[in-house]
């Protein structure tokens, strides 16, 4: 049992007087006081460390206070830390050309604002101006992020909060393959989804619609990875409705899934539209969303974003994508994925209460569900391994519409002897629970 020392309780106390009430740490009553960090560590207010296996929910990138992306903030910062989109300054220019160099197809124009949320709005407000359609599809299990439009296209109950959303968009079947409907394998969990996707245009839209909007690894629903064939199959029916691809890669963006800067790279397709965040400046606020020239033109009208590309951010963009590039971390990221993927495998062989490995990269799940070959979601004993794996000194999160999926995602740049080591104490704190 995890103990809240005195200096942690303390500031609980103060928290709880003058913080909203859903501000409600991962570890609930007994949270991690972080008080520095630094590459793949963190240590709390009573001096502990711990190996950061979770990122800030995959935000910070490559590595706590990396020193060439501090430095470059602190710089920009002695030199103008504010100007707000009335203003223009060379960083914005320079991120947005690294932006369209990096990204897939005729991606060309980026607007930066300072969160994912932000960057999925405008994404919809996009494609809405540009089709002159309103209905949008996005996909059951889906998060986009806590303003009402990204709440609207949320597919998790638990996440949509306020009670008021957009009507005009529609949730499809999300290819989930570890739950689909029994008997059916990959090819006719596809053929299912499609065919959703088929009906939904025919039954509550008319034809025609704004965007199809999709993760192609459904980060807060649980790391669920879209069928390789799945862009591919749907695409043409959004091409005939009239509609963008719009690609949320939030989350998997920027070499985290191995080999591409972009995960939907992967699949082979070339969105109209992506939106970015987290991971892009390394824990500094972002949002990006870069559009085809027809697309961005078609937003007109005033519009600006008080915080978005200001240079201080714009000046830890570029820092990080720098390092990226520079150090080719997407490759680095698949060959320390498959290290990862091999000793998440073996976990699962041990422990029959880890009913999936899954993802890309590094970016891993492991669904973890009664071991009753009922598949029945366990949201307690992800709980108990989330706080055992804190016990041995490890940082990992959790997903899932159940709360059952353990969310696994290192720093880009992980070494791999600490690869190894969290695999080591994440493998302890599993056995803990045997």
């Amino acid at each position: 049992m995890i103990e809240t020392p005195s200096r942690s309780h303390e500031l609980l106390r103060r928290q709880r007087e003058v913080l909203f009430p859903a501000l409600t740490p991962l570890y609930g009553e007994h949270p991690i006081v972080v008080d520095r960090a630094r590459d793949q560590y963190v240590w709390d207010i009573e001096g502990q460390r711990y190996l950061d296996f979770f990122g800030g929910v995959l935000t910070v990138s490559v590595g706590h206070c990396n020193p060439e992306v501090s430095d470059a903030m602190v710089a920009q910062l002695q030199r103008v830390q504010h100007t707000s989109t009335l203003y223009l300054h060379e960083l914005m220019v320079q991120v947005a050309e690294k932006v369209a160099a990096i990204t897939p197809g005729r991606l060309q124009r980026s607007f930066f604002t300072s969160s994912g949320s932000e960057a999925n709005e405008l994404a919809v407000m996009a494609a809405r101006m540009y089709t002159g359609q309103r209905d949008v599809i996005t996909l059951r299990h889906a998060y986009a992020g806590r303003t009402a439009t990204a709440m609207s296209l949320t597919g998790h109950g638990t996440w949509r909060l306020g009670g008021v959303f957009d009507g005009s968009i529609k949730h499809v079947r999300n290819p989930y393959a570890y739950r689909a409907p029994a008997g059916l394998d990959a090819d006719g969990l596809l053929d299912l989804c499609v065919q959703d996707l088929e009906e939904t245009l025919a039954t509550v839209t008319d034809g025609r619609i704004a965007a199809f909007m999709a993760e192609p690894i459904q980060g807060v629903g649980g790391f669920i990875v879209a069928p390789r064939e799945y862009f591919r199959r749907v695409l043409p029916l959004v091409r005939e409705a009239g509609g963008l691809l719009i690609i949320d890669e939030v989350q998997t963006g920027w070499g985290r899934t191995g080999r591409h800067w972009c995960a939907v790279e992967h699949w082979g397709v070339e969105p109209d539209v992506m939106t970015f965040a987290k991971g892009m400046a390394n824990g500094a606020p972002i949002g990006c969303t870069v559009a085809t020239p027809e697309v961005a033109e078609a937003v007109r009208g005033l519009t600006f974003a008080t915080f978005g590309g200001n240079p201080v951010s714009m000046a830890a963009a570029l820092a990080t994508l720098q390092y990226i590039e520079r150090h080719d971390l997407p490759s680095h990221a698949e060959r320390m994925g498959s290290r990862l993927f091999e000793r998440l495998a073996a976990l699962q062989r041990d422990h029959p209460w880890i009913g999936d490995v899954r993802g890309m990269g590094l970016m891993a799940g492991l669904e973890l569900v009664v071991p009753d070959g009922s598949k029945r979601p366990d949201p307690e004993r992800t709980t108990a391994l989330l706080a055992a794996a804190r016990e041995h000194g490890l940082l990992i999160g959790k997903g899932g519409l159940y709360g059952n999926v353990v969310r696994i995602a290192p720093h880009l740049n992980v070494a791999p002897e600490d690869l190894e080591r969290g695999c080591a104490l994440l493998a302890a704190a599993a056995a803990t629970l045997a």
